[in-house]
């Protein structure tokens, strides 16, 4: 960890030592210390606490207690400790120290910058598994991009690891840029987001489905009726790498379905299989408030009845025609492409009185792109290479309730919240790569 946190930034220049414990954790710790700072007649300036395992690390910034704060420190720094207080405060730390066999540093006039932190940003790392190469090749980049790494925390140890950094003085554009190819040089997933009420507050989270949201491309699954799923699966590789216009494609592929009996949609509904981890994303939004959508190139008929089922707020597709209980092989109605991806985000976003800074957008072909770079947030999740070097994150591994950690969402929570529910939330293991 480069430094525990701000706690060596001093903003005025009131006499201050820096007090760390470390050792390991028990009840009693933190009560136990503050006691004897309390007889020793201190003041908090600054405080933080952080336990890894078993093993903690308290940290406080001290100043004599009824201490008046001055000017900002200027050339000539903070006032010097007094020296009577500063014993006191050393015998008393001290012997809670020998008390819980733990170790105690003390520093004086612990600031080195008296300017607050700018450029705030959150990076997630998220791998399975976590390497330390990795860790040290985005460290290594943030310090090249002159940002320093405030704060680090875990968000998930299962079914993949995710750590969230605490970054200060970086550009979120151009450090997202440079962690891009950290993530694929070592092969994790990372996302860069601004820190502060940027994050914070209701959001829209839109999702394609096929691919996405369910484990099928449902036009495959009404072209397996008809003995046609391997040419239709052929199409629909080729549209999603970008290298067919979609609509056109999407006309091609649904004419195959011509004289299909539309009871094939029931048996197509059926047959669906949720990505793991889309139930738990969807409650987790829920529960925060947040409003969900799901917006597709297949068909309403199905991404319809499976946001009923789900209490998603909005469902975009495109519907087929029938006639006289057959299909047609025609669509009816507005195709929803590309474009008409990023207009629904655009509208679902206007109707919830959010700004486009508040949206999250999460897809995995071509006819994605526009809503993912229209998004706040644009997430390829599984996705083709052209979606991922587009993308402002990735996701790589098969669990979609993955992009609750790149929100900054801990298993810790989605669990707690979880449990209060009655609700069981299975991690099962992921295949080493």
């Amino acid at each position: 960890m480069e430094r525990l946190t701000n706690l060596a930034r001093v903003t005025d220049d009131r006499p201050s030592l820096h007090v760390t414990l470390t050792g390991r954790d028990r009840p009693g710790v933190t009560s136990r210390l503050f006691t004897a700072l309390a007889e020793a007649a201190c003041d908090v300036l600054d405080l933080e606490q952080i336990v890894v395992r078993d093993h903690l690390t308290l940290s406080a910034l001290l100043t004599p207690s009824g201490m008046p704060g001055g000017a900002l420190v200027g050339s000539h720094g903070p006032r010097p400790v007094p020296d009577s207080w500063r014993g006191m405060v050393q015998q008393s730390v001290t012997a809670v120290a020998e008390e819980l066999a733990m170790q105690v540093t003390f520093r004086d006039g612990a600031g080195e910058s008296t300017e607050r932190s700018t450029g705030r940003v959150h990076v997630v790392v998220l791998g399975h598994p976590l390497p330390a190469t990795a860790i040290a090749a985005i460290a290594d980049r943030v310090a090249a991009h002159g940002a320093n790494i405030d704060r680090i925390r875990r968000l998930s140890s299962y079914p993949v690891t995710t750590v969230e950094l605490d970054v200060s003085g970086a550009d979120v554009g151009r450090l997202r840029d440079e962690l891009a190819q950290v993530a694929v040089a070592v092969e994790v997933d990372i996302a860069v987001a601004p820190a502060g009420l940027a994050r914070m507050g209701s959001r829209l989270v839109v999702m394609d489905v096929d691919s996405t949201f369910i484990q099928q491309e449902v036009i495959e699954l009404l072209a397996a009726k008809c003995g046609r799923e391997a040419e239709v699966a052929a199409v629909t590789e080729r549209a999603m790498r970008g290298e067919l216009d979609f609509a056109e494609s999407l006309r091609a592929r649904v004419a195959v379905l011509a004289g299909l009996d539309a009871t094939v949609l029931d048996q197509v509904r059926d047959e669906i299989v949720l990505t793991p981890g889309a139930r738990t994303l969807v409650r987790t939004l829920k529960r925060l408030g947040d409003t969900v959508a799901l917006v597709s190139g297949g068909f309403i008929e199905i991404v319809g009845p499976l946001a009923a089922e789900l209490g998603i707020d909005h469902a975009l597709a495109n519907a087929l025609e029938v006639e006289d209980g057959k299909l047609t092989g025609r669509v009816t109605g507005d195709i929803v492409d590309r474009a008409g991806k990023a207009r629904a985000l655009r509208q679902f976003a206007a109707e919830a009185e959010l700004p486009l800074s508040r949206t999250v957008a999460i897809g995995d072909g071509a006819n994605d792109l526009d809503m993912l770079a229209a998004a706040g947030l644009g997430i390829a999740f599984n996705a083709k290479p052209v979606v991922r070097e587009q993308a402002d994150a990735s996701v790589t591994v098969p669990y979609l309730d993955s992009v609750l950690f790149l929100l900054g969402i801990s298993r810790e929570d989605i669990e707690e919240a979880d449990a209060l529910d009655g609700i069981p939330t299975p991690a099962p293991a992921i295949p080493p790569r």
